[in-house]
Order: C-alpha cells, then structure tokens, then sequence
C-alpha cells in the first residue's frame, strides 16, 4: 500500500497538538468547518485578510485576470496589472518613496530590503557599511536573512548556525521596560543603546530594521510614537538607512494606512505584505527612496541587484491588491477601521482591571493583552489552554505564548466583536 502524503502543518507538532480542522469554505469574518461548524476568524487568517473571507470584488478581480494573464516573467517584461498597483500604491506610500520591488511574502519583503541596503554602499564603494541593527523582540519572517534580524526565539534556535550575525538594541518594550523606567515619566531612554552604537560604528552600519510602532510575533508590543521618530532621527545623522518593517502593520491595522504615517516618519525603504492582496494570494512589495535606487544605476553589470523570484510581480495577485487597494477608495473603510479601534480601546479598558492581566496594548485595530504567567514568552503553558478554549467556543484567536490580541478583517462587526472579547473574558475566568 502507498503511504499517504501528509500535510506537514506549520507551528504544530504531530505528538502535541489536535489534528486540523478542515476548512469547506468562508465568508465574512467566518470560517465553515465540514463539520458543521462556524468559526470567528478573529485574526484575519494570521493578519492577512482586510475585507473578508471570499469578497467578492476581489474574488471577481482575481478570475477576470485569470482570462487575460496568469504570470509572466517580470524580468524584462511588465503587465497590466503591476503597473496598475504602481500606480495604487502611489497614492497611499510617502511621495520620498518612488521605487518598488515586487517579490514573494513578507519573509522575501524584508530580505529583498536588507540586500539592497547592503548592495546600495557596496556599489557607492562603501563596502565597510554593510552591517544591521535590529531590535530586541523583533521578528521579521523565516528565512534566513530575516531571521537573522529577528530576534532569538523558539523560531530561530533550531537554525542559530544559519543566522549571521547583527547589532540588538533595545525595543521599547513599556510593560518590561528594559532600562527599569515607567512610560509615564521617562524620555525614551531605551532609544540610548542604539544611539551609542550609531555613534561608535555608523561608519560601519547599512541599515536598522524595525517593526514600526508595534512588534508582531514578539507579543503585539506598542511603542511610543517618539521611539520611531528617534531612531529615524539617528539613521538620518549617521547615514544610516531606516528600514520600516510594514508587513503586519500596513494597509491600515494601526488606523492609518501605513504605521509610519502615525509618526509622521518616512524610512528609506518599507516592507509590505500580508494585507496587500486583501488575503487572497501572496506577495511581497519592497519601495524604497530614489536615493537608495540611484545607486543601481550603473554601467557595471556588478551594481544590477541580481534578486528576483519566479512569481514576482504575479498577475494575479496584482490584480487581487488592486481590488482590495480600490476598496479602500470606495468604501468606508477607515470608518470601518475606527469602529473597531473604539471597540478595542472600550474593552481592554475593561479588562485591564482584572488580576489576571499584567498590561493591555493597542494601536488601532490591533488589541492584546498580557496575561500574569509564571512562564511568559511563546512557550507559556497557557497558550495552548487558550487556544483550545477558543475554538471549543468558536473563535480563532492564536495567543502569543501568555499575550492574546485581536486583528479581526475590518468587516467585523461591533456585535461579533464584542463577542470575541466576551469569551477572552470567559477563557480568563475559567482558566486562571
């Protein structure tokens, strides 16, 4: 008999965890088991999904592209649809941003990011600036190079060997502040370490890579608006080029359409995905200044960024972040988007009052809260306890280790929202 191929499911183990559950279809903030059941996708689907499960504008955008062009190279060609999202994207990124990179996922975003600010001193014969500063707590995707900026974690121990190494400083982490100060008084002090390095070793520094305003995977930490208009403060004295890691954070999970525009703060070069599409297919962006691009620029074919993948710039999924981009322009949207924030804020208001949560977090229609545990990170005992708890009770919600948080599609909503946070609060109560 032939052995059956089996689906090798990401962050789950065979032995530990319950087997998958099988998705027949979606719509909305729903997802139908063939089971029968009803699940509150509460996550967007691991943050990618802004307008709803199966929307049918960019499902209808999708199959008409499908007609007309699937894929072509990009390389030496272009299509329709690419230069449609140029054209989308324009009207949303900073105007010092005029040049865009298509690739893959967020992973190939970020990689796609550290490359070109390595290559553009390499090309300026500067190859002494080639190092990177990444933050505490950061996590910018799976590959190697993006983990090699992340930060060590459950994700990236198995592959230290594979890592090279970068500069950590600190993050603005105010629940566990690591200079020992209270936000409400200090002045930003944890922004020194990096201010220190910069002034010992800009001359040797390519670029710092941050998740702007709020870190991801490391536990939905939000920082002061002031740590990101500090550290672009210092990569601009020093020469150093700003990354601005937007993958989770775009396309309006913080209220605005990118985190930078919170901040008022424009990085040399901005990572997106996930959202882009509306979370129908992936894809990667990379924009970056007319001064990072200018060093490519070149009548030696070594200063070409010799970087590309087999479906940059797909037709179809240029045509999905198209449909999604031209929902933004027709529908209330960032009403849509406040609605939300104001639910968020409302609740974890509520909830900071009980014992069992240590801090409550939020920017825009991102909410999370940390709960007190013994064992705190990824691998707390709780997130499992949590995880099955809310999907008994029907809702998708993926604890970071102790931290729970909210990022459900913008069409949620103030109903079905407020039930996702009236279980959290069942979950508390029952479990700790």
């Amino acid at each position: 008999m032939t052995t059956p191929l089996r689906i090798w499911h990401p962050f789950t183990n065979a032995l530990l965890d319950p087997a998958p559950l099988h998705v027949a279809s979606a719509e909305g903030v729903y997802l139908h088991l063939t089971d029968g059941r009803r699940i509150l996708d509460a996550i967007s689907s691991w943050w990618v999904n802004l307008h709803g499960h199966a929307n049918p504008r960019i499902s209808s955008a999708v199959a008409e592209q499908s007609r007309k062009l699937e894929q072509v190279i990009l390389a030496g060609f272009t299509h329709d649809p690419a230069e449609e999202l140029a054209a989308r994207l324009r009207k949303w990124a900073p105007a010092q941003l005029t040049h865009m990179f298509l690739s893959d996922d967020g992973s190939t975003a970020v990689e796609v990011a550290l490359k070109l600010a390595v290559q553009h001193f390499q090309n300026l014969e500067r190859p002494e600036k080639h190092e990177i500063v990444a933050l505490a707590d950061g996590y910018h995707g799976d590959t190697a190079g993006a983990m090699s900026v992340s930060d060590s974690s459950p994700f990236t121990a198995p592959f230290e060997s594979m890592r090279y190494p970068v500069h950590r400083v600190h993050s603005a982490y105010c629940y566990r502040c690591p200079v020992g100060l209270k936000r409400e008084t200090c002045h930003i002090e944890c922004v020194q370490k990096l201010q220190d390095l910069l002034a010992e070793r800009g001359h040797k520094i390519a670029a710092v890579i941050v998740e702007p305003l709020l870190q991801g995977v490391g536990g939905m930490i939000v920082h002061p608006v002031e740590f990101l208009q500090k550290i672009r403060a210092l990569c601009t004295r020093h020469d150093v080029l700003l990354i601005a890691d937007e993958v989770l954070t775009g396309f309006g999970r913080t209220g605005k359409m990118f985190a930078c525009d919170l901040a008022n703060v424009v990085p040399d070069l901005m990572c997106l995905s996930k959202g882009i599409t509306g979370g129908f297919l992936t894809m990667g962006a990379t924009l970056c200044t007319d001064r990072v691009e200018s060093a490519f620029r070149s009548e030696n074919r070594m200063h070409t960024f010799h970087h590309g993948h087999s479906y940059t710039g797909n037709a179809l999924a240029c045509a999905a972040a198209n449909a999604s981009l031209q929902i933004f322009e027709d529908e209330p949207v960032f009403d849509r988007i406040a609605a939300i924030s104001r639910v968020n804020a409302d609740r974890l208001a509520d909830l900071r009052g009980m014992r069992q949560v240590g801090d409550t977090r939020q920017v825009g229609t991102i909410g999370a809260l940390e709960l007190r545990a013994d064992d705190p990170g990824y691998l707390s005992a709780l997130r499992p306890k949590l995880y099955d708890f809310f999907l008994r009770r029907g809702v998708l919600l993926r604890p970071l280790g102790n931290v729970i948080y909210v990022i459900p599609p913008y069409v949620i909503t103030r109903e079905e929202l407020h039930h996702v946070y009236d279980i959290i609060v069942e979950a508390i109560e029952a479990l700790l």
